[in-house]
């Protein structure tokens, strides 16, 4: 047994050298380099190893580090170091090794803490974007912070001009809007920098799909048919059919309690409601995919009442008067007999005066 097992390491070291002598190791790509296709779009380049064999089916693998995460992307942040590797392989090749890794960092510009930070958009019913952040915690109270964005399509870069800084949140809006035939989005890349290099620039790659917020539906109509509640609103002119669903909020007799129905047409029938059905019409028509502030609802509470003083006052004074036209007020009787006599007794006097006046 020990003879079987010694001849057996011989042969398994002698298998192992020749394998070793068979494999060698790819030489690896040179004049690795990157270059900015747009705003935080990076094109990596480089060349070919030299001296390979013309049966090996070269491949390349590539890895972009960041904080020692590796992924495979093209997009930049800029506001954070950037290492790309790349090597050369041979693809189905079991007798060559790949190359050893060459690597290049891009590193950020500008002082670390006064970039951009907790950028968020929104698109507005797939016709213009809306867009915050908050300045740097290292940022000086005048830096001037600009927008820029691009997506494919455009041949350059545009820049937001729309600024506006609300309680030290900076907010830009610029139109945003793509050909109704299109089917899919592509990405927006948004990057926001100031003209002074201590402002370190960060770049943001956005999905517009994950982004869209549909305006508030318009012609909003109520109609009562047969005991039941019809309403029907605008379908969306920028969204194509059944893109949406809508979320209707209504209140039933009781105003603490409110009900939420989703449909995916413009038209809702509802057929269980109580009355006075004034109730059910004023908080639906406010309440259909309209978030009111709570100044509307005080407003609101105190000029109903108002109103409804006021009609009810009139209303009071206009009955009145059609009383006293329909009905007007019987006469006494005891005054007319007092009328009638007294004029007789005096026409008796002027008769006197008159006769007495001719006698003379």
């Amino acid at each position: 047994w020990f003879l079987c097992f010694l001849t057996f390491s011989v042969l398994l070291g002698l298998g192992s050298t020749v394998f070793l002598t068979y494999t060698k190791v790819l030489p690896p790509p040179s004049n690795l380099d990157y270059s900015f296709i747009q705003i935080c779009t990076l094109n990596w380049t480089w060349n070919p190893p030299e001296n390979v064999s013309s049966s090996c089916n070269l491949e390349y693998s590539s890895d972009i580090v960041i904080d020692e995460s590796r992924f495979r992307v093209t997009d930049t942040f800029l506001n954070e170091e950037m290492r790309f590797k790349v090597r050369s392989e041979c693809k189905y090749d079991n007798t060559s090794e790949p190359s050893r890794w060459v690597e290049t960092s891009l590193l950020p510009k500008g002082i670390p803490g006064t970039a951009a930070v907790d950028l968020s958009c929104v698109w507005h019913n797939l016709e213009y974007m809306v867009c915050t952040w908050r300045p740097g915690e290292k940022a000086s109270s005048d830096t001037n912070y600009m927008l820029f964005y691009w997506f494919d399509g455009l041949k350059n870069r545009k820049k937001c001009s729309n600024y506006s800084i609300q309680q030290g949140i900076f907010e830009c809006i610029f139109n945003l809007s793509f050909p109704k035939v299109t089917s899919t989005y592509p990405a927006i890349s948004i990057l926001i920098r100031d003209d002074s290099e201590e402002i370190r620039p960060v770049c943001a790659s956005k999905n517009p799909t994950t982004l869209v917020k549909p305006a508030t539906p318009k012609r909003v109509t109520l109609s009562k048919i047969n005991d039941e509640i019809y309403v029907e609103w605008s379908q969306s002119d920028t969204f194509p059919e059944n893109c949406l669903f809508y979320e209707v909020e209504y209140h039933n007799g009781d105003l603490d309690t409110a009900h939420i129905i989703k449909v995916i047409f413009h038209y809702l029938q509802l057929t269980d409601f109580f009355f006075p059905m004034y109730l059910v019409l004023i908080f639906t028509v406010i309440q259909i995919f309209a978030k009111m502030d709570n100044t509307f609802y005080f407003v609101l509470i105190i000029t109903i009442p108002l109103i409804v003083a006021v009609s009810t006052i009139i209303l009071l004074v206009y009955l009145k008067r059609l009383k006293v036209l329909i009905l007007p007020p019987i006469p006494d009787p005891r005054e007319i007999l007092k009328r009638m006599f007294g004029e007789q007794n005096e026409d008796a006097q002027v008769s006197k005066k008159l006769l007495g006046q001719l006698i003379c």
